[in-house]
């Protein structure tokens, strides 16, 4: 079965009721509805570009990238950190609409060649009081990306798959704030450390496609603040 046919099935499992969250952490990732923001991003998966994976470890898939973002560095909410593309849901659109117009916006995407798959469960950002649809793509015709507003995005990038599947590539991110330790399943790959709301997600989609691989969840990686 292809990468491609996995996501569709994925999209289809949640579609009709029967995709289960795969761990507490999607699970925790809950705010109020009733006060909550809504924002949509875009998990934008294609055929690998001719920037070749890092790891040379035979994982499946090997020749598969996700599109993904830094934040600038000067932004109030979350700077710095690495993302799907995305944003909120402006009033009477849906979060598919949004999910493609924030990406367009963000990185130049043209969302003619972007197959939409299906919207996955919403979660919950609670940081930000955002409940976030996931919507899974597939990059049919790849276009250029580029960042478009650097008051927004330090950098836009596609990273191949096998490098997030890695086990060598896996941390467990911690972060310390008003007394508590806070910790997510996180990358290190491209220079970049994905964690945080973007590495739950990642690793709770791996885990419902099948495609994880097992990895030491006791290397911790510090995040500073």
């Amino acid at each position: 079965m292809s990468a491609r046919q996995d996501l569709i099935d994925l999209a289809h499992r949640t579609e009709s009721g029967d995709s289960t969250k795969p761990d507490t952490l999607w699970a925790g990732l809950t705010v109020d509805e009733s006060i909550a923001r809504r924002a949509a991003v875009l998990m934008l998966f294609g055929v690998l570009d001719d920037v070749p994976a890092s790891s040379g470890k035979a994982l499946a898939p090997a020749d598969l990238d996700v599109l993904l973002l830094e934040r600038a560095h000067t932004l109030g909410s979350h700077p710095g950190q690495v993302a799907f593309p995305g944003g909120g849901i402006d009033l009477e659109e849906s979060p598919v609409a949004a999910a493609l117009r924030e990406a367009e916006e963000e990185t130049g995407l043209d969302s003619a060649g972007v197959e939409v798959l299906g919207a996955l469960q919403e979660l919950g950002l609670a940081h930000s009081n955002f409940l976030v649809t996931p919507v899974l793509a597939w990059w049919a015709s790849p276009s250029p990306v580029r960042v478009v507003d650097y008051g927004e995005s330090a950098q836009v990038f596609r990273i191949p798959v096998r490098d997030l599947l890695d086990p060598d590539n896996r941390v467990t991110a911690t972060i310390s704030r008003a007394g508590r330790t806070f910790n997510s399943p996180a990358f290190t790959v491209n220079g970049v450390l994905v964690w945080g709301f973007t590495g739950i997600v990642l690793d709770g989609l791996f885990e419902q496609l099948g495609w994880a691989v097992p990895w030491d969840r006791h290397r911790l990686h510090p995040v500073a603040v």
